[in-house]
């Protein structure tokens, strides 16, 4: 695989946002060097960490004099400054959309789902059952709106043949989805873009049981 120079990725194996920038870095071909925040530990909240992450957020990247958190930003740095293979489709009405599905992702079932929202739950007094409910809602809300506009579009991938930065996102939701017990038997196009993926080595390899600090 080609370095990004000496260009490091802040992640946590289980963190759905860290495993988005893994299987973008595998697409491109790229690697970079791998560190790793305990985030079930609270090591993102600790000092050491937030002096490089002020937000004490993962993924985060540093390459140089760029630190970058969020990880659409870095996906699209990384299309940007190694435009091939493309991550988004051709045309600008089909970026628009791949970028709607990957907002849905990333904006709507995400934040919500996130670890410190579910502690701060666990603070207020919520039990497991009902979190696990909570969890459960907002994946099947976004899951509904992304599966309504992938029946519009062609297969096995959001956008045919090639995965684009909206397979990226939701595949790690599918991961997700799973670990809240999700049924995903009403998201047809969703299980088969996790199928489709699953035969590429890139998102094979950014599987969180596969990555170094796994438990």
């Amino acid at each position: 695989m080609t370095e990004t120079n000496d260009a490091v990725l802040y992640g946590y194996f289980r963190s759905t946002a860290a495993y988005r920038v893994r299987i973008a870095l595998g697409l491109k071909g790229l690697s970079a060097q791998h560190r790793f925040v305990h985030l079930r530990k609270g090591e993102q909240t600790q000092q050491a960490y937030r002096s490089i992450n002020p937000a004490g957020l993962v993924p985060f990247w540093n390459d140089g004099d760029l630190h970058l958190a969020q990880s659409l930003a870095i996906i699209e740095y990384l299309d940007e400054t190694h435009p091939d293979p493309p991550l988004l489709p051709h045309g600008a009405q089909a970026r628009a959309i791949a970028r709607e599905m990957a907002q849905v992702v990333c904006c709507d079932i995400h934040p919500v789902g996130n670890l410190r929202v579910l502690n701060r739950l666990i603070e207020l007094g919520i039990d497991d059952a009902t979190r696990t409910k909570w969890s459960q809602h907002w994946i099947e809300t976004g899951f509904a709106a992304i599966e309504s506009r992938l029946k519009q579009l062609p297969g096995p991938f959001a956008f045919g043949a090639q995965p684009t930065l909206a397979d990226i996102c939701i595949v790690p939701q599918v991961f997700n989805a799973r670990r809240f017990g999700v049924d995903l038997a009403p998201y047809q196009r969703i299980r088969e873009i996790d199928a489709a993926a699953a035969r590429l080595e890139a998102f094979a390899t950014a599987e969180p049981g596969r990555q170094p600090d796994a438990e």
